[in-house]
């Protein structure tokens, strides 16, 4: 067996960097108290409400800007900007609500220590971690055993979820070896080497990512129910893609699907249904209200930049396969679609000037509001697809028909999650992260969604 080493899962690296966001914080807001002169935020028992509404602004404010990403936590000069906006929101934030916070110090410098300390606390703790936890002596050493097809399409999904997993080398499981593997980023073992390259490399984990349970041979095998009965950590590929890269690898998923669609309580849940729909209604109400404050200024832009009609709709699918008419902001050109349906994609000519504002800031959403009132759309859930491309999509990806079972959204998981999808490959991609969804259907989930819609806006993701 290897030696034991210490590293650490997505989950425990999230909550590392919260938790230890908020002990260095404190820590250095109490260092500041007793040397300087700084009265404004003390820690006492008297004053708890002051640390509790602290927490939470930064906790919020440092998910809307990315703070817990941990691909760009991975690098401080990634982390950099979203720290500065998270902390000067947060200030903000903090002295606008006195009720619930100190009031104002009659010495206005007291503010800049407040600042500051935040600032330089983060800074600190995020270089720590960069210095420490990112770095190789934390890395997660894993071994592939699988197919030959499967490799790269394991090795890139792994690397771009998780910096800190390092797959070491393959084992390729198939009795019929007549293909070799043609994918040179990391080295192929033996069968036999496989408890040789756990101790010599410091393996932490085995991953099985065989499509076809019978193509594993005998040999492997009896080495994996050996390593499993000595309590060495074996996992299923699809788990650990699921897991790793919160969506559903439906590409990998065979004739026992039903294994992998678990589908969430809540998506039959009454309490939650009627919550999830009372803040539907809710959020729409509250956004056509700013819609229309907004309004002057964006027929404005439609006069100079569009030079054409407001708004335009367009048949969608949406629960159950059942089609609405969609209400949106016109962003294209007039007929842009006289030749037939094409799909949109990244710098389409067919996007007028104005256009491009109004998707970039997702402006462009606003009169779906109504279609949240009509019950045809909820606020989190799959993006509605066009009849054509669903029945396109349908015949090419396995379980496309099933993001129909709960109602599309104006936003969702894979909104966030990816960019827009301008080919059967984004289809798939997209797909995976609406099962997800469906899956892992949750109050969390839909409160982490908002938020980093939040950050879609702020940073001008729109597409």
């Amino acid at each position: 067996m290897a030696k034991n080493s210490i590293h650490f899962n997505i989950s425990e690296r999230k909550i590392l960097l919260r938790i230890f966001d908020i002990l260095s914080i404190l820590l250095v807001l109490y260092f500041v108290s007793k040397t300087f002169d700084f009265d404004y935020f003390t820690l006492n028992k008297e004053n708890w409400t002051w640390e509790l509404v602290l927490i939470l602004y930064v906790s919020v404010f440092g998910t809307i800007f990315e703070l817990y990403d941990l691909q760009k936590s991975s690098k401080i000069e990634k982390i950099s900007v979203g720290i500065v906006f998270t902390v000067s929101i947060t200030v903000l934030f903090y002295l606008l609500t006195p009720f619930f916070t100190p009031e104002l110090p009659v010495n206005r410098l007291q503010i800049l220590y407040f600042y500051f300390a935040i600032l330089i606390a983060l800074f600190l703790w995020r270089i720590a971690y960069v210095s420490f936890i990112v770095s190789p002596r934390f890395y997660k050493k894993v071994l592939i055993i699988g197919e030959t097809s499967n490799i790269e399409t394991i090795v890139e999904t792994f690397k771009s979820s998780d910096p800190n997993y390092k797959i070491v080398g393959f084992v390729n499981c198939e009795t019929d070896k007549l293909a070799s593997v043609k994918f040179n980023a990391i080295p192929e073992y033996r069968p036999n080497q496989i408890n040789e390259i756990i101790k010599k490399e410091n393996i932490s984990e085995i991953v099985v990512a065989s499509y076809k349970s019978e193509t594993i041979t005998s040999e492997i095998y009896y080495t994996l129910i050996k390593l499993l009965e000595e309590g060495f950590p074996i996992n299923e590929y699809t788990q650990v893609y699921e897991d790793m890269a919160q969506r559903v690898p439906v590409q990998f998923v065979g004739k026992d699907f039903y294994k992998y669609f678990p589908f969430s309580r809540s998506n039959q849940n009454k309490l939650y249904l009627f919550f999830h729909r009372f803040f539907d209604i809710l959020i729409a109400i509250v956004g056509l209200l700013m819609g229309i404050v907004i309004l002057p200024i964006i027929l404005l832009g439609n006069i100079i930049g569009n030079r054409g009609p407001l708004f335009y709709s367009q048949y969608r699918i949406g629960k159950n396969g059942k089609d609405f008419k969609i209400i949106k902001f016109r962003t294209m050109i007039k007929n842009a679609e006289k030749s037939g349906a094409v799909w949109a994609k990244k710098g389409d000519s067919r996007v007028t000037p104005f256009g491009k504002f109004l998707r970039h800031s997702r402006l462009d959403e606003i009169p779906q509001f109504v279609n949240i009132l009509k019950n045809e759309m909820s606020l989190i859930g799959p993006r509605p697809e066009r009849p054509f491309f669903v029945k396109e999509l349908s015949q090419i990806l396995p379980f496309y028909e099933t993001r129909h079972i709960v109602k599309p959204g104006l936003t969702g998981w894979a909104q966030v999650k990816t960019r827009y999808a301008s080919s059967v490959d984004d289809s798939l991609i997209k797909l995976q992260y609406d099962l997800y969804y469906i899956k892992h259907r949750s109050f969390f989930l839909d409160m982490n969604i908002i938020l980093k819609t939040l950050s879609t806006i702020i940073f001008y993701r729109g597409q």
